[in-house]
């Protein structure tokens, strides 16, 4: 892999993990279209780190909030403080994404390998996003959060280990559904990302152990990872923005083009 290359695949990584139109789903059919050949596990690694940096750096006043909050909540055994609750309710959000991957990592693993399920998948967030906009009341706030809302935020993420379903897309659109506003639903989807982000990258770490190529691709690495990071850190910045106004229709629309268009030219080719 070049450096241009690697450039274009951190900013796309770095962009789409956050923008609700699937990071692992443009990872599999951006090279499949274009003839590139597969990234391979080292950068793929790399480049997951870059957007923990993103998301840790952004939000990294409300996880100090939250990891004091919840420390003060054991030593007092007392929950009332909402920063306190949440950070549980982040702990039970991360449960299904951590269970179901291990139970059924070779099932999804094998998808990765399909660009035409990938592109149904993308059609699937269009619906998840579309389906969120139309029924959501959006009149909750995160200080709202009960542990049904948590549980069913962490199945969408659960259900976006399959390449084409967005993650940020499954989380906020299952927020949306239970009444969140677009901002809650947002920082609640972003924040459960740094330990499901976190895991991935640590389980690939220790595979990247026996890689025999790691140091040659240094350089294609370094910009990789640099680029996800800053395309993954403003792509929260502008979506948060975006959120305080705008609705989900968009990507909806974007991701139902893309996902046909994939499907089109699976069937072609």
């Amino acid at each position: 892999m070049d450096i241009l290359q690697a450039i274009l695949l951190g900013i796309l990584q770095g962009v789409t993990e956050f923008i609700p139109v699937s990071s692992s789903g443009h990872l599999v059919l951006v090279p499949w279209l274009l003839g590139w050949d597969s990234p391979g596990l080292v950068y793929d690694t790399v480049v997951h780190w870059g957007t923990l940096v993103a998301v840790v750096v952004f939000f990294r006043r409300d996880w100090w909030a939250l990891i004091s909050a919840w420390l003060r909540g054991l030593v007092h055994w007392d929950w009332s403080d909402p920063e306190a609750r949440l950070a549980w309710f982040l702990v039970l959000g991360t449960i299904p994404a951590a269970v179901i991957g291990f139970l059924l990592e070779d099932f999804f693993e094998s998808l990765f390998g399909q660009p035409a399920w990938v592109s149904f998948f993308l059609l699937v967030t269009a619906g998840l996003l579309a389906a969120s906009e139309w029924l959501g009341s959006r009149l909750r706030k995160v200080q709202d959060l009960r542990w049904p809302d948590a549980l069913l935020v962490g199945l969408g993420q659960a259900a976006a280990i399959a390449p084409g379903i967005s993650r940020s897309g499954a989380t906020m659109a299952a927020g949306l559904l239970r009444g969140l506003e677009r901002p809650a639903a947002a920082r609640f989807s972003f924040l459960l990302s740094t330990p499901i982000i976190f895991g991935a990258g640590l389980l690939q770490l220790v595979d990247l152990f026996g890689a025999p190529d790691a140091m040659a691709q240094l350089p294609a690495l370094v910009v990789g990872f640099a680029a996800a990071a800053i395309s993954g850190y403003l792509a929260i910045w502008g979506l948060l923005r975006y959120l305080q106004r705008g609705r989900l229709y968009p990507f909806a629309i974007y991701c139902t083009l893309a996902g046909s268009a994939g499907l089109l030219i699976a069937l072609i080719r």
